[in-house]
C-alpha cells in the first residue's frame, strides 16, 4: 500500500483479515487503520478459523490468485497465533501485517517469560454492568424515532437530527458499547415551522447532541426509502439541514457530521463532548482471567 497517489485512488484495494478464531479483532482493528486512508476504496474479506497449516496454505493460494489479477498488492492483516501458520501466510504475494506477533514478543520481553500462545480466554463481567447494558439497549430500542419523549429524563443522551442522518445506529452503538441509555428524536415539519427545538428537548439541553449530514448523501439515502418524493429532493434536504443547524445553534449544543465518519467515531465524540467517557469507563471495567489475546 505504499502507492497511494491520487491517480491510483480509483482502484479498489483488496484487504484480507485472517484469524484462527472469529476474526473480530483483526477486522475491527484493521478497519480502524484503513479508515485513516479515506481516499482509497477497499474491498475486504474476513477469513475466520484458519487454525491449521493446511488451511493457511489454502488462504495463501486465495490471496495469490487475487494478487495475480490486481494491479496492486493485497494487504493482509493477521491475528494468527502459531508461528508456523504465520510463516506460511507471510510467503503469500500480499503485504502481511501481524497484529499478534507485532506485540507479543515485546510483551514477553517485558514480563520476562514466554506467552502460552494458546488457552481459553475468560472474561468476567459483573452482573451490575451486564444488566446496565441490557437496560441501555432496551431503553434505546423503545425510545427510537421520537417515541415517549415524556421519558427523556431517564436518558443519558438524546440525539436530534433530520430524518435518516444516522440517529438510530448511533443510539444502538452507544447502548451496546457504552451502556448508555440513548433516545433519538427526528425533527418534524412542525419543528421546522416553529424554527426551534420542542420544549421537551430544550429542558434536557445538557444531554442533547445534534447529528447532521451533507445534503447530497442525505438525498441519496432518502431516495432508497421514498424515491421521487419531496422528502428525498436535494432542495428539501438542504432546507431541513439548514433549519436544523439553526435550531442547534440557538441552544448551543454540540453537533456532529455523520457524512464521512464511522459510527464508532461519532459515538466516541458524543460521549467525550457530553462528559460521559470517564464515568462509563469506570462502570464498564472487566476482569480478565487466564487471558490470551482475543482474536
Amino acid at each position: 500500500m505504499s502507492d497511494i497517489s491520487e491517480n491510483n485512488n480509483n482502484e479498489v484495494r483488496n484487504v484480507f483479515f485472517v484469524s484462527d478464531e472469529t476474526g473480530l479483532t483483526a477486522e475491527s482493528y484493521g478497519k480502524c487503520l484503513l479508515a485513516q486512508f479515506p481516499n482509497i476504496e477497499f474491498e475486504t474479506v474476513t477469513l475466520s478459523f484458519i487454525d491449521s497449516p493446511e488451511k493457511v496454505e489454502e488462504v495463501r493460494d486465495q490471496i495469490n490468485a487475487v494478487s495475480a489479477k490486481s494491479e496492486f498488492q493485497p494487504l493482509v492483516i493477521s491475528t494468527l497465533v502459531q508461528d508456523e501458520s504465520q510463516y506460511i501466510l507471510e510467503t503469500c504475494d500480499g503485504f502481511v501485517i501481524s497484529l499478534f506477533h507485532g506485540f507479543i514478543g515485546a510483551m514477553e520481553n517485558f514480563f520476562g517469560m514466554e506467552s502460552s500462545r494458546k488457552g481459553v480466554s475468560r472474561i468476567t463481567i459483573s452482573d451490575t454492568t451486564y444488566q446496565r447494558r441490557l437496560d441501555a439497549i432496551d431503553y434505546s430500542l423503545t425510545h427510537d424515532d421520537g417515541v415517549r419523549p415524556d421519558q427523556y429524563e431517564e436518558a443519558d443522551i438524546i440525539l436530534a437530527g433530520v430524518s435518516r442522518c444516522g440517529k438510530t445506529p448511533t443510539s444502538l452503538y452507544l447502548a451496546m458499547n457504552f451502556s448508555l441509555k440513548v433516545a433519538n428524536y427526528p425533527l418534524t415539519l412542525e419543528d421546522f415551522e416553529a424554527e426551534e427545538l420542542p420544549e421537551y428537548l430544550r429542558v434536557h439541553q445538557h444531554k442533547l447532541a445534534g447529528l447532521t449530514i451533507k445534503p447530497v448523501p442525505l438525498s441519496r439515502i432518502r431516495r432508497q426509502r421514498r424515491p421521487d418524493s419531496d422528502y428525498s429532493s436535494l432542495e428539501i434536504c438542504q432546507e431541513e439541514l439548514n433549519k436544523a443547524m439553526a435550531m442547534f445553534k440557538k441552544v448551543s449544543i454540540p453537533v456532529f457530521d455523520t457524512t464521512n465518519t464511522s459510527i464508532e467515531e461519532i459515538s466516541s465524540r458524543v460521549v467525550r463532548s457530553l462528559g460521559l467517557a470517564r464515568e462509563r469507563m469506570r462502570e464498564s471495567t472487566i476482569t480478565f482471567n487466564n487471558f490470551k489475546k482475543p482474536r
